[in-house]
C-alpha cells in the first residue's frame, strides 16, 4: 500500500506526532521514510547582504541534527529512513519533495513551532492538504 512516506518535520510536538505515526505506518508496510526540513530562506532576507546568513546557518545546523536523530530513530525500529533540508516556502518544497520521491503518504503535523492556534490546523499543513496530490495524514 505505501512504499515511500515523505515526513515534513519541523522539531514541533505536532510533528513529532506525526513522526511517530510515519516511523509505525511504514513499519507495518515496510516502506521507507524521506524527512524533509525546510529552512524558510525568504523571511531573512538576502544572506550576502546581512547578517541572515548565520541565522540561516543556524537553522540548517538545527534542521540537520533534528533529521540525523530522527533517522537514528528510525533504523533502531527496522525503518529505512533518509532526509533533505531545503530552502523556500514549506508547502511549496513540501510538494516538490513528494512529487520528486513519489510519495504515497504526506505525514504532517497539524500545526507548527510558528503557530498557537490552540488546536486549529497551521498555514503549512493547510496548504499541504488542500494543495497535494496524494493522501496527507495529519498528526
Amino acid at each position: 500500500m505505501y512504499e515511500t512516506i515523505l515526513v515534513p518535520t519541523d522539531g514541533s510536538d505536532s510533528a513529532n506526532r506525526a513522526v511517530e505515526h510515519a516511523l509505525a505506518i511504514a513499519d507495518r508496510y515496510g516502506a521507507d521514510v524521506r524527512l524533509l526540513y525546510c529552512v524558510e530562506s525568504h523571511r531573512y532576507g538576502e544572506p550576502a547582504l546581512s547578517s541572515a546568513a548565520v541565522v540561516l546557518n543556524r537553522l540548517e545546523e538545527r534542521g540537520q541534527a533534528l533529521l540525523e536523530e530522527i533517522v537514528d530513530r528510525a533504523e533502531n525500529d527496522g525503518v529505512d529512513a533518509s532526509w533533505s533540508l531545503c530552502h523556500g516556502r514549506p508547502w511549496e518544497e513540501i510538494g516538490a519533495c513528494a512529487e520528486e520521491v513519489d510519495a504515497d503518504l504526506v505525514v504532517i503535523g497539524y500545526q507548527g513551532l510558528s503557530h498557537s492556534r490552540g488546536r486549529k490546523i497551521g498555514s503549512v499543513a493547510e496548504r499541504v492538504v488542500r494543495t497535494a496530490d496524494r493522501p496527507v495524514l495529519t498528526a
